[in-house]
């Protein structure tokens, strides 16, 4: 399929792109190389792939969640540099 200058204004017409008339010209070549290689990957038989949401088999990588002790209130205030109420006291964002 020739791609032509009419078929690169409606295309960006359609994406609400403005291109110059100058530009036109590139992005027709560049199109076209596009097209030309899908063209090629259309040739390629592929009838025994399986189709494949991912490459490589996917699996859970993430450790175990296992309870475990967490910090008492004292020593995660410690160093503080305010607190308030047994709570980290942090200056007013949004007024």
């Amino acid at each position: 399929m020739k791609l032509t200058k009419e078929d690169v204004i409606y295309v960006a017409d359609l994406a609400r792109l403005e291109i110059d008339e100058n530009e036109v010209d590139k992005y027709v070549e560049q199109l076209g190389k596009i097209l030309e290689y899908e063209d090629q990957l259309n040739q390629i038989d592929t009838t025994d792939v399986l189709p494949t949401a991912h490459v490589l088999p996917v699996k859970n990588v993430l450790r175990e969640d296992v309870p475990v002790p967490s910090l008492d209130r004292e020593k995660a205030l410690m160093n503080a540099p305010s607190q308030d109420k047994g709570c980290f006291k942090v200056p007013k964002v949004i007024e």
